[in-house]
């Protein structure tokens, strides 16, 4: 499958400004293609309970999954900051249940872009085959 890494960027960028973030003021949006072709959209939410946030990673990973879907692309994650900001570890360990080898850009609001992966992201990760 073509990847539009740019058009990818867009939506995530978008969603990014649909972010609900009252307390820490950072914004993250994330576009999730998927092997059906559609891209879901995700931003983070944050709560006055703190644990009941949610990233953008992991908004668009649960929009997906709930829609039916189980092949996953590609991902784009887009955050304000003077570098690229990948997941953060909860993020990581969800999406590499469903893609360990995904790969991922990640983006900026000045345009920096970094290419990698889930594996270099977290490498042994912990899986099904781990619990016996």
């Amino acid at each position: 499958m073509n990847i539009d890494w740019h058009g990818l960027i867009g939506i995530a960028r978008v969603a990014r400004g649909r972010a609900y973030v009252p307390y820490s003021s950072f914004a993250v949006g994330a576009a999730l293609l998927t092997g059906s072709g559609k891209v879901y959209p995700g931003c983070n939410v944050e709560n006055a309970s703190y644990s009941a946030c949610i990233c953008a990673e992991r908004t668009a990973l649960v929009s997906a999954i709930a829609a039916g879907e189980r092949d996953l692309v590609a991902l784009v994650v887009v955050a304000g900051g003077p570098r690229p900001v990948p997941p953060c570890g909860v993020c990581r360990q969800m999406l590499s249940e469903f893609a360990p080898e995904l790969p991922l850009t990640l983006a900026n609001l000045e345009g920096a872009t970094l290419e990698t992966t889930m594996t270099e992201l977290l490498p042994g990760a912990f899986a099904a085959k781990d619990m016996g």
